[in-house]
């Protein structure tokens, strides 16, 4: 755990340095976009934020390359050094990529491909959906295992970049659901393999939640820089990586029926944490294709934007996500922990996750009664008169303004 901790921290101080160069750099050479339409921030801020946090994956990949020789447990994840330059070549696409389309908005089709291309070297070096520790199942053949490999980073990757739209908002995302996953990772394969508990899941895990510390600061609101599309699909991209990672540490023989609810965490935990992003690209999708456009068209219609159009701030906004996320994950991750390690029944996993989810829905619609409360007062006091909420009700003069806008 130490070791982790000492990566994760390298991994942070390094993103923290380079965040800084970026933005002085950017500035510098007028390195940022004109403001959009559907954009929250009324500053132009620069975008390329993502090359930083790559530096700070790439610093601590490397560090944790060179100390592997002093520590025999952490050099067998570096005993396939083609799966790790595999996922540090696939990280640089991704983000050559990201960056270009921050400084020339590239077309949705040349994005796609690339994300492909890089997915499929990822693949291609054996990080892979081999099985999942479910009684035995395994992927029905090679090229089965990298399609569905393929796909999976590239619909994470796109689900990500889709939420980066609020200062701080997929780097704190980022931040606790790796740090769930993190855990979950580093239990599990030292509850199954406790001679051995370095695994390359729980170090991409690590590694990328020491990126996002060190990022969160300047991006915090107001940001002074945007990790772009470089940085929301990097994250996507080492998401992916890392829980597909964590299909080939387990004997799928090795669960038995006492552990099988606990068994289905490496499928319930990826979603579990992506749940809003997946909410949110499932949504966008549906809704774009239904009105005849490419699913990958922008617009203003994403949660955050629906969350700021219901009254409430930018920051409370963040923080819904936040709550939605750290609610799921860490619910998700209690089935396995209470009942593995603590001998306590699931349902208090149930109870924990339950009233969280409730309490997340509370404060996520409290604009709504607010608005309610509004309009009933209103007509109390002129029942003849049908009640102007846009002036009663402040919270909501933003919404119509972004409605005008749209």
């Amino acid at each position: 755990m130490t070791i982790f901790v000492l990566l994760a921290l390298v991994s942070a101080i390094v993103t923290f340095g380079c965040s800084f160069v970026v933005l002085r750099l950017s500035h510098r050479y007028r390195l940022y976009p004109k403001i959009r339409e559907r954009d929250v921030h009324t500053l132009p801020t620069p975008r390329l934020g993502g090359i930083a946090i790559f530096f700070g994956v790439f610093v601590a990949f490397g560090v944790s390359y060179l100390i592997s020789g002093q520590f025999a447990p952490l050099r067998l994840i570096f005993s396939d050094p083609q799966q790790i330059l595999a996922i540090l070549g696939a990280a640089l696409m991704i983000v050559l990529l990201g960056v270009a389309d921050d400084i020339w908005d590239l077309d949705w089709m040349t994005k796609l491909a690339g994300q492909f291309i890089a997915a499929g070297v990822v693949a291609w070096q054996g990080v892979q959906v081999l099985s999942l520790p479910i009684g035995g199942l395994t992927v029905g053949s090679s090229w089965m295992s990298f399609l569905i490999t393929v796909i999976a980073i590239v619909i994470v990757m796109n689900m990500i970049n889709f939420i980066d739209g609020l200062d701080g908002l997929v780097a704190g995302v980022a931040l606790i659901s790796n740090g769930v996953f993190f855990l979950y990772s580093y239990l599990l394969v030292r509850d199954t393999s406790p001679s051995n508990y370095f695994n390359l899941a729980s170090l991409i895990a690590a590694i990328l939640v020491g990126a996002c510390i060190g990022f969160l600061p300047l991006n915090w609101r107001p940001a002074k820089l945007f990790m772009g599309d470089a940085g929301a699909l990097l994250v996507g991209l080492l998401m992916a990586t890392s829980a597909i990672a964590i299909t080939g540490q387990i004997d799928p023989t090795a669960v038995n029926r006492s552990q099988l609810f606990p068994a289905f965490i490496p499928i319930i935990l990826p979603v579990a944490i992506l749940i809003i992003p997946l909410l949110d690209f499932g949504l966008a999708v549906f809704r774009r294709v239904r009105a005849g456009k490419s699913p990958f068209s922008a617009d203003r219609k994403h949660l955050h934007h629906r969350l700021l159009d219901m009254g409430h701030s930018h920051l409370h906004a963040v923080l819904i996500f936040y709550g939605w996320t750290a609610a799921a994950s860490i619910g998700c991750l209690l089935y396995y922990v209470l009942p593995v390690f603590f001998g306590l029944p699931t349902w208090y996993a149930t109870i924990f996750l339950v009233t969280a989810l409730i309490v997340c829905a509370l404060v996520t619609l409290a604009p709504l009664s607010r608005r309610k409360a509004v309009e009933a007062a209103s007509q109390l006091a002129h029942p003849n008169d049908q009640p102007d909420i846009a002036r009663l009700d402040p919270l909501d003069e933003a919404s119509t303004t972004a409605e005008e806008n749209a």
